[in-house]
């Protein structure tokens, strides 16, 4: 992209996209209305997004069963943490600053909710044991307090065919093993060790 070509304003940006569609701003709202209640109740996924004090962003996903999002109110949110590599990214970034973004999804469903708002990181013992899972409470809980909730239609869902299995490629294989014996300038047996692990945690450390 050359320099000439580049947009800084928003005025460039409407000569390219054009203007918003009059009245779509009405299904951006300050609450989680039924709908979003709904949605949440299924959800299994989400993606998290956070960024500190500097704007340096990070997105993470999180998932459990359906609904492991708890619905205090309208307003607020409980998320659990679990186990995890405690890099700690999106907590940090919570920490320096507390706005968040959220994209929840339910598989086969190509339209999203978003919501956004602000978190806080809790260690309250109740409120971990509240949202345990397989027998173990959750290692942290997010708290939102939602500021804006609105779905997103389903148009890249449909473009991508993320939900059409039959469009699925065969399982990518993702090797940490191999990535990080490669980094390091290890051997193989390295490589196999550390996927090993992985393999591992993944099963009991959920």
């Amino acid at each position: 992209m050359t320099e000439s070509h580049e947009i800084r304003s928003e005025a460039q940006l409407r000569e390219v996209i054009g203007e918003e569609i009059p009245g779509l701003q009405e299904k951006n709202i300050d609450h989680l209305n039924e709908f979003a209640l709904e949605f949440l109740a299924k959800s299994p996924f989400l993606v998290l997004c956070t960024a500190d004090d500097q704007g340096n962003m990070d997105a993470s996903p999180k998932g459990d069963a359906p609904g492991f999002v708890e619905v205090v109110d309208r307003h607020t949110l409980l998320l659990p943490d679990r186990p995890g590599n405690k890099l700690a990214y999106g907590h940090r970034n919570i920490i320096a600053n507390p706005k968040v973004g959220l994209i929840f999804m339910i598989p086969g469903t190509p339209e999203t909710l978003r919501v956004n708002g602000d978190g806080v990181l809790s260690a309250d013992p109740q409120l971990l044991q509240q949202l345990a899972a397989r027998g173990k409470p959750a290692t942290l809980v997010l708290k939102v307090t939602v500021r804006e909730a609105f779905f997103h239609c389903a148009k890249a869902f449909i473009r991508s065919g993320l939900w059409q299995h039959q469009q699925w490629p065969p399982r990518h294989k993702v090797s940490f093993g191999e990535m990080l014996a490669r980094q390091r300038g290890e051997k193989a047996e390295v490589a196999a060790a550390i996927d090993e692990f992985v393999a591992k945690d993944y099963a009991e450390n959920l």
